[in-house]
């Protein structure tokens, strides 16, 4: 199968670099830094099981996605439909793009400006980038995809390159219960730069994301998603099963880059808001990660903030 990666960073590297070691043939869209070191190497996967030079071809023109079957779409929740738009007259009829994306309404959107089908999933990994061309995987790996009549075989093609995928008609509820967890790790793994398992120990923290939780909870309630387990002991587990990782937020806060907070904590608030349920822990996480961006991205003006 032809795969494009679009926004390749680290679940986007990820992802395609196990269907491309797989036999897939994927292309990685991304930015230029990046995109030379695979021209030139190959990319460097870095899993707990296994280190490879994966061989595959790289771009940082969106019209790499021409003659793709499948688009794997990973940019950032803010860049989703301009970025839909760069990549749409590439597209082919019966191209079928998969938002591996963070957020509840990233492939609601994406398929507002694009006629070819565009399926939500949820994605369990915890990845990094490591350097150019080097994508560190720290744990798990599985996806959750939307029905239709393509699902199957997709995640058959997933399942085959190592990565445990299913298909679900509740993927918006899974979803939302992705959500919860990144709202309760996501802000506090950023404004002090902790993993999950040392941030699961400091004293006050599990309570303040039992409250994050809860409000969240409220919220999708309200709406009318059903939520599917138990979320609260899902959201511990999180710990215990990716402890050294360090939330996406805080690495484009460590790399003075805007975050995601506005569609995770930032979501929640303004459908609270909506809904007329107080969201109040969601609301001061929501505001400390702004700070701290606006922190951030003043530092990098002046050239204090160094990039890997």
């Amino acid at each position: 199968m032809k795969i494009a990666v679009m926004g390749a960073g680290a679940v986007g590297c990820y992802y395609g670099g196990m269907l491309a070691r797989a036999g897939h043939e994927v292309v990685l869209i991304g930015r230029p830094q990046h995109v030379q070191a695979v021209q030139r190497d190959g990319l460097w996967l870095d899993t707990r099981s296994f280190q490879a030079h994966v061989p595959m071809q790289a771009s940082t023109d969106p019209g790499a996605v021409h003659g793709a079957e499948l688009v794997l779409f990973c940019v950032k929740s803010a860049d989703t439909e301009i970025t839909g738009r760069d990549m749409a007259p590439f597209l082919g009829t019966d191209t079928l793009v998969l938002s591996l994306q963070n957020g509840v309404d990233n492939a609601e959107r994406l398929q507002a400006v694009l006629p070819q089908t565009v399926l939500p999933a949820v994605v369990y990994v915890a990845t990094e980038m490591a350097g150019p061309g080097h994508v560190r995987h720290h744990g798990r790996g599985e996806l959750v995809i939307g029905p239709s009549p393509r699902s199957a075989a997709v995640a058959a093609a997933f399942s085959a390159a190592a990565v445990p995928t299913q298909v679900s008609d509740n993927v918006a509820g899974a979803l939302w219960a992705k959500l919860v967890m990144n709202c309760a790790y996501n802000a506090l793994s950023a404004v002090h730069q902790m993993p999950y398992g040392e941030l699961m120990n400091t004293p006050g923290v599990l309570a303040v994301m039992r409250d994050v939780v809860q409000e969240c909870l409220a919220v999708a309630q309200a709406k009318g998603v059903a939520i599917p387990g138990d979320v609260w002991e899902a959201a511990q587990q999180i710990a215990r099963t990716m402890p050294t990782q360090l939330s996406s937020t805080a690495q484009d806060l460590a790399r003075g880059k805007p975050s995601e907070i506005d569609y995770l904590n930032g979501y929640v608030l303004r459908q609270g808001e909506a809904l007329g349920l107080p969201v109040p822990v969601n609301r001061v996480l929501h505001t400390m990660v702004k700070l701290q961006e606006s922190k951030g991205s003043g530092q990098a003006r002046q050239g204090l903030i160094s990039r890997p």
